[in-house]
């Protein structure tokens, strides 16, 4: 009886291996896919940030860390200088600044309105159309 109960320790414990490394296992899975989820709302602006006192009206990149920002504050608006180690006041806006908020259909519109078709292109006489060799 005791050597059946020494045979059978060995199978459990083995069991309970596998079983722990598959829940380790999906737990990240699960914590991978949260942070890739987070990272791409954050990415893609997808969750709207004018909800509080400050209203980021523009931002400007001019370079890779630096931008420029509009931001409007109890209904003045502030142009700020932003780097990675500091926050500059640029100017506070005396006339409002009105930004529109064109979606990427209209300026797609708007681009293509813009392009005219071109004249006809002239060939160049000595081009030789070597396709059909």
């Amino acid at each position: 009886m005791g050597a059946s109960t020494a045979t059978q320790t060995p199978q459990n414990s083995g069991d309970a291996l596998a079983t722990m490394s598959s829940m380790l296992g999906g737990l990240i899975l699960v914590i991978g896919v949260i942070l890739v989820l987070a990272y791409l709302v954050k990415r893609l602006k997808l969750v709207p940030a004018n909800h509080g006192v400050i209203k980021t009206l523009s931002v400007t990149p001019l370079g890779q860390k630096e931008k420029l920002v509009l931001v409007e504050l109890e209904g003045q608006q502030y142009l700020l200088g932003v780097t990675s180690q500091q926050v500059t006041l640029i100017d506070k806006l005396a006339n409002s600044v009105t930004v529109g908020q064109d979606s990427f259909a209209e300026r797609l519109r708007q681009a293509k309105s813009a392009v005219k078709p071109s004249a006809q292109v002239k060939q160049d006489p000595t081009f030789e159309d070597k396709s059909s060799l």
